[in-house]
């Protein structure tokens, strides 16, 4: 044991029994999770866009159902504004769709992320001689030298990178 705190010592990572890390900083800040933020940011800027287009092609077929409107008979254009209607709630409905999936997929790649750093984290504990790693933002108070989260960046960007590729594949 006095080698393995020895070693933790010159690896720069703290000697204590309880250790202490912020998730959502290992996940924002690793080369992984910087990677998935560009991701689902460029995703969002492409459904925006594709947005965009939409409301302003149904803008255009509302203005021209509204300039029918007063050369239709009301029978004639029912039928016409109802078909918009659901058009337009199909184009809502799609477009909430997309959005949800994108949610997903950014949770799904975090907790991806989180099984794929979990054999990592376990050597910081192995090589700490720590018996636990609490979440950071559920201690009351606790000195910044039990705090392991730059470490375990550098680890894991060094183990998994930034993950392309990995996160369809079955837990290594």
């Amino acid at each position: 044991m006095a080698a393995g705190l020895a070693s933790a010592q010159q690896l720069g990572i703290p000697q204590s029994g309880v250790l202490t890390i912020s998730s959502d900083r290992m996940f924002a800040e690793s080369a992984f999770g910087k990677r998935v933020r560009a991701e689902v940011e460029a995703e969002s800027r492409a459904l925006a866009e594709e947005n965009e287009r939409i409301v302003a092609e149904l803008s255009r077929e509302e203005k021209e159902l509204t300039d029918k409107r007063g050369v239709l008979t009301p029978d004639e254009f029912q039928p016409l504004a109802e078909a918009f209607d659901r058009k337009v709630q199909s184009h809502r409905e799609n477009q909430r769709a997309k959005l949800d999936a994108l949610s997903r997929r950014s949770e799904e790649a975090r907790v991806r992320f989180l099984e794929l750093s979990r054999p990592v984290l376990i050597d910081l504990l192995r090589d700490t001689g720590a018996s636990i790693i609490i979440e950071r933002a559920n201690v009351f108070l606790s000195s910044d030298a039990s705090d392991i989260t730059d470490a375990a960046i550098r680890r894991i960007d060094a183990a998994i990178g930034d993950g392309a590729g990995l996160e369809e594949r079955d837990e290594p």
